[in-house]
């Protein structure tokens, strides 16, 4: 099987590039229907109605929020690091932390949580595991598949960033992610 050219390695970077950032994109509008089911939260229990399901659905939103916007912000550069070494650093040095950043830690670790949390998911899909509470929602399997579907988009997300971290070591110029 003939080797990938930097193009269409380049390609593949973008591909994982545009799908995360529409992902990140979308649910960043979680961020609203977080403040608005709050509101309705406030407003309805001096009213008498305390839905257990709108309590419970803020967490839902807030699983989608945090979890799937995650690769989005790794692919802004969003996430912390040490920024004191690395923002004055060369471009080479800064795609060898780059690259060093997601083979050695970020794509293992992502594969780890990929391997333990499996099992995990599996035996809530079996039971179709819902709340434990009387009329709260019946969907906690959906949210231990967002652990799954977390770690998938920073793996490829990972991945990504040790593409681009390559090119620019093997002389291609740094350029951003694909919007």
């Amino acid at each position: 099987m003939p080797a990938l050219t930097k193009l269409q390695l380049l390609r593949v970077s973008e591909t994982i590039d545009r799908v995360n950032g529409r992902i990140g994109r979308v649910v960043a509008w979680a961020a609203l229907a977080m403040v608005l089911i709050q509101l309705a939260v406030i407003v309805s229990r001096p009213l008498g109605f305390a839905s257990l399901w709108l309590r419970e659905s803020l967490s839902y939103f807030n699983v989608a929020l945090v979890l799937f916007a995650a690769a989005w912000t790794l692919r802004n550069d969003g996430h912390v690091r040490v920024d004191i070494l690395y923002a004055d650093a060369a471009p080479r040095t800064q795609a060898m932390i780059d690259l060093i950043g997601a083979a050695a830690l970020l794509i293992p670790f992502m594969l780890a949580i990929l391997w333990f949390s499996a099992p995990y998911v599996v035996r809530s899909w079996a039971i179709h595991e819902g709340s434990r509470e009387a009329g709260g929602l019946q969907y906690v399997f959906l949210l231990k598949t967002a652990i799954l579907l977390f770690a998938l988009q920073m793996l490829l997300q990972g991945l990504s960033q040790a593409i681009r971290a390559a090119l620019v070591l093997t002389g291609a110029p740094r350029g951003a992610p694909a919007q």
